[in-house]
């Protein structure tokens, strides 16, 4: 019986230890797929869009290879809840198991106690033990063991309805994490389903782009000169920005602009890795040096990252500063330069423009509205400088 009970006691206890780990994991996955099911939707968004204007485009292919992304996400996700439900039925069955062996020696003590009960069952017989006591407090003895063997029969009867009480409600629950594994297959299935068909989709947009290789070479070079004229007005312009602050310090050292300069260059550094993005999207090219997305062996220069976004969405500040500047430079659009301290954010590809130059903004203001092409491609060229030298935007981007 102490056996019994202790092993009953400690299965309750792990019992009760990973369901409280297992809400916690559960919710955090479930979470986890609703944040990729909305990511899904804003690729979706953008990539009709991109669909609506032009077909078979290379902002049409960044956007599908985004959406498969999303999905493969999404299909991991899933299978991540289903692993845990997995893990979650083994340990049911454990839990189960434990029970029963519980139960059949509860039961097994029990058939024990009403044998022995059966064999003393005659008023004569029990006469027999009590008279038969050598000393009154033998026979006071004798007379507390019988009430105690009763009381000790009656809680054993308890124990036993308890624990099949406890094993019914199990093999329940239990049932209830099979039919929600069993819903979980079948989504897995329709969203590999799904992923099988935006794959299908893709080979066949990359054989149609394939036929325009002249053309798309034609545009690339057209854009490397426009991406030069680009990158040399934004050094320009902040070259001759660091010069005024230089001189500046120099005829007035140790004023209030230089210490508040240094106190906003901190504070920029130390929020790395924890800025809003700057609008809606995804990373349609890296940073650094990347493969075209469709031409073989074909590599472009980025001083910054392209996030690609939906039709005439919001542009926002990442971080507190000063506009220094505002360029029209084709065919990018309006850009933007914001000063943070020895830091600096650039905003290029803007149709609007809703600040002006040497205006304060705070983080998360919205300073313009994203340009789309005439492909129907909306996409932000988004940079940030220390001084001169340009920095990776997703180092210091929230993930």
């Amino acid at each position: 019986m102490t056996a019994g009970k202790s092993i009953l006691a400690f299965t309750l206890f792990v019992c009760l230890a990973f369901s409280v780990v297992a809400q916690k994991t559960k919710a955090q996955l479930q979470k986890e797929k609703q944040q990729n099911l909305q990511k899904i939707k804003e690729v979706e968004k953008i990539l009709t869009e991109t669909t609506t204007k032009k077909k078979n485009s290379v902002g049409e292919l960044t956007a599908l290879k985004q959406r498969i992304v999303e999905q493969e996400k999404l299909i991991s996700s899933i299978k991540g809840e289903i692993n845990f439900l997995n893990k979650e039925i083994g340990e049911n069955n454990d839990f189960i198991n434990a029970l029963e062996e519980d139960l059949n020696k509860l039961k097994s003590e029990y058939a024990a106690m009403l044998f022995a009960a059966q064999k003393a069952n005659n008023s004569a017989t029990r006469l027999t033990f009590l008279f038969s006591a050598n000393s009154f407090e033998q026979l006071i003895m004798r007379m507390r063991y019988m009430q105690q063997y009763a009381e000790k029969r009656k809680l054993q009867a308890k124990a036993i309805t308890a624990v099949q009480g406890e094993l019914s409600g199990q093999i329940k629950q239990i049932e209830l994490i099979k039919s929600e594994k069993n819903t979980l297959l079948n989504e897995e299935l329709s969203e590999n389903t799904n992923l099988t068909g935006l794959k299908k989709k893709q080979n066949v947009l990359v054989k149609s782009l394939e036929k325009e290789e002249r053309s798309l070479k034609r545009d690339l070079e057209e854009t490397k000169k426009a991406l030069v004229a680009l990158d040399k007005k934004i050094n320009d312009i902040i070259k001759e920005e660091l010069e005024r602050a230089a001189h500046e310090a120099k005829a007035k050292p140790n004023n209030a602009t230089t210490t508040a300069s240094a106190v906003l260059s901190s504070s920029f550094a130390e929020n790395k890795n924890k800025f809003p993005w700057p609008v809606k999207g995804f990373i349609s090219q890296g940073f650094g040096r990347q493969k075209h997305p469709l031409l073989k062996g074909v590599y472009i220069e980025n001083t910054g990252v392209n996030i690609q976004t939906s039709e005439n969405e919001k542009v926002r500040s990442i971080f507190e500063g000063e506009v220094r500047e505002l360029a029209l430079i084709q065919p990018w659009g309006n850009t933007v330069i914001i000063r943070h301290g020895e830091y600096f954010t650039i905003y290029s590809g803007l149709k609007d423009v809703y600040v002006k130059r040497g205006q304060k903004v705070s983080i998360g203001q919205e300073i313009g509205q994203i340009l789309s092409n005439s492909e129907g491609i909306s996409e932000l060229r988004f940079r940030i400088h220390k001084n001169t030298m340009a920095l990776d935007p997703q180092l210091w981007l929230k993930n």
